[in-house]
Order: C-alpha cells, then structure tokens, then sequence
C-alpha cells in the first residue's frame, strides 16, 4: 500500500468514526416493517452535536434549493430552502468560469436555466461538445467569462412540470460558489442556527481535461473560509468516486460519493478503463471501499426500492442495510411533488404539473432505514418526517 493509499484509509476510518450513532441506529432495522420509525426516532442529535451527527434524521435537504417553487440553484431558491425548514441546502452544483471561478449551475451547458439565448451578443457561443460521451449542444459556462456570466439571469429548468416557477425567470443571476459561502454564514447569523450546505462537483474529469480542475479550487475557497474540517458545515459530492478520492487528500470534510442506475459507469471508470458499474460499488465489496474514503452515499432512489415494469415499487434491496454495516450513510435522490417523478401508485391524474401524493412516498422511502432524502419541496419532506417520526 502506497502512503496516499495509507493516508486516505487513515482518514476515511477517523470520518466514519465521527458518524457513530447517526448509523449504527439503524444497521439492524428491517427494511419496510413497523418499529423502523422507533429506529429512526431514537437517532435525532442533541442540540450541542457536532459535525453530521448534529443533523436531524432523516435529514432534509433542500435539493438546488427549494427548486420545487422557485428557478433552481438561485439565491431565491437557496434562502427559500430555508425559510421551509431544509436541514441542509444543495447549494452548489458546481462549474468552472473560463476565468477559473467556480459558479453554482446544475450543468455547464445553461441554455435550459439562463436566459443566455435572448442574448445576441452571445450568440456565436452555442456550440456542441462531447460532454461526458454525450454530445451536448448550447452555452457552457466554460466559454464565458464570470463577468460575462453574471449579465445572465436564470429561468426554470422543467416549465412543462413547473409554469408557476417561470413566473421567477429573470429575477436572480448566476451565485458563485464564493458567494454561497458568505451567503451561508450570513444566513447563519441571521437565523441564529448553522446553514448546512451540500455541494458537487459537476463533471470533474472533463473539466480537469481542460486545465479547469475542480477539487483544487473547491478546497482553496474551504479553506480561505475555514470550511475544511471534519466538523464543518459542508458536504462535498460527487458522482465521479475518483473526485470524492481527491477531496478526500485535500480537506477533511464530510464526503458522498453519488451512484445513478445500477447498469452506468461513472465517467471517470470510463475514462479510467475500469469495467465496474454502479452496480459493482453496491455490492459489500464496492461499499467498504467507498468507506475508506468517504462517509456517505447518495444513491438514487431506486437503488433503494427498485421499480416494477408498471412504474410501481417493488421490494426494497439490501443497499441501506449493507451501506450501514460498514458506517455510510445514505442520503438518496429525488423527491418530487409532481406526478411524473412519484412512483406509479402514488400518482393522482396524469397533469404534468399536478401533485400526486408525495406523503405516501416519503412514508414508504423513509422506512427502509435511510439517513435523509434530497427534495425539490422541502416543506413536504419536513411534513412527511414529522409524520414518520409520529408513527
């Protein structure tokens, strides 16, 4: 075992330490049955908790802020997160100016949040690029300078499933992730509680590809902002586990490697040659080995309960269970109000933008046992939590 290999186990068992009852609480609850919602009860931190542990649980994260009412990844949507109760706020999927800056975008093309295509000046900047594998055609953030960005304003991602949410396009700019670390102490300040924020970085491979690498400029800005410990206010993600292995070496933050389907590869296994897919890192084998680095995974949530071919849940896997025997935490993705994203039996109608009933779904997710759930609607998951932990 080579020093760095030595150094991030070393690590990684000091961060798992810190978790202590906030897993193993629930490592021996049986997934679905009634006494879980005891389990989960028993866990709440004191108020004097440090670090994850003083998280309620199951934690509430506001996924790109409140994005279920207003344009995702906004400072509107951020400070909504918390005016709604969001335990912590995913503030910060984050990508690189042409200029080296880090801003807060769900992706580095931004024809689909900002207004970028009403402005003419910026025209010749549409372009199609390999992102990824996938050819992506329109603006990326790449090309643009941060001035340049900042005369941008963002609009709603989904208006299909969102058209109340346009009723916001063009009211807030593009927050850098600098800002997003004074904006959390600020709001510290004035709510008399830590803000938790939780962000990712966004396609770190292709960006390291192009001089523009990621985790460097993440820690730098920890680190001016005295963020970087094992107790701060800050939750890094990636769904590139190599990613998650370099953060691991330059700060001692929480860390969560994220997982999609169980058939795709991360990009950097891609790139990498390495064969594995999600699937392989779930097995016990692939979970220990994410635990020598990080203290967390955010699956999506059907690595939890799996869909039937009629779109309803099936039965839920071993994942929450096996995730915990080896001290990781699991915070999945995503909850939604809106029908299209519910599981079939939870839908009401077939309105696009319609409600079905979120309640059921946070009823049936939480039971597994999870640590927390990322949702566009931050309120609903505090309601259904509070509904749970009530038995």
């Amino acid at each position: 075992m080579g020093s760095d290999q030595a150094n991030e186990k070393t690590q990684g068992t000091g961060r798992r330490a810190i978790l202590g009852a906030a897993v193993f609480g629930v490592s021996g609850a049986a997934l679905g049955l009634p006494g879980t919602a005891e389990a989960a009860e028993a866990r709440p931190a004191g108020p004097g908790g440090r670090g994850l542990k003083s998280l309620p649980v199951p934690t509430i994260v506001g996924h790109r802020g409140a994005s279920g009412y207003r344009p995702e990844h906004t400072f509107g949507s951020y400070n909504l997160a918390l005016d709604l109760g969001a335990d912590v706020v995913e503030a910060g999927d984050l990508v690189p100016t042409k200029d080296g800056h880090l801003v807060c975008r769900h992706e580095p093309e931004i024809g689909g949040t900002t207004d970028v295509a009403s402005h003419p000046e910026f025209a010749d900047r549409r372009t199609t690029k390999m992102l990824d594998g996938v050819a992506t055609t329109g603006w990326f953030t790449e090309d643009f300078t941060l001035a340049e960005l900042k005369t941008l304003r963002a609009v709603e991602r989904i208006p299909a499933n969102r058209p109340h949410n346009t009723l916001y396009n063009g009211r807030w700019e593009i927050p850098t992730f600098e800002e997003v670390l004074k904006w959390q102490d600020e709001q510290t300040r004035k709510r008399g509680k830590q803000v938790w924020i939780y962000p990712e970085t966004k396609h770190p491979t292709y960006f390291r590809k192009l001089g523009l690498g990621l985790e460097e400029r993440v820690a730098k800005l920890l680190r001016k902002y005295g963020k970087d410990g094992r107790n701060s206010p800050v939750i890094l993600q990636s769904f590139e586990p190599s990613s998650i292995q370099k953060l691991n070496q330059l700060v001692d933050n929480p860390l969560v490697v994220l997982l999609s389907s169980a058939d795709s590869r991360p990009y950097d296994f891609v790139e990498a040659g390495d064969p594995r897919t999600v699937a392989d890192l779930i097995t016990p084998k692939g979970l220990r080995e994410i635990a020598g680095y990080a203290q967390g995974i955010g699956p999506t949530l059907d690595l939890v309960i799996p869909k039937n071919a009629d779109g309803t849940l099936g039965r839920p896997t071993t994942l929450v269970s096996d995730a915990h025997k080896v001290g990781l935490i699991l915070h999945p993705y995503t909850m939604r109000n809106e029908n299209p994203f519910l599981p079939a039996e939870y839908r009401k109608g077939s309105a696009a933008d319609g409600y079905g009933d979120p309640f059921g779904a946070f009823r049936t997710y939480f039971a597994t046992g999870i640590d927390g759930v990322f949702t566009d609607n931050a309120d609903t998951g505090l309601l259904a939590r509070a509904d749970f932990l009530a038995g």
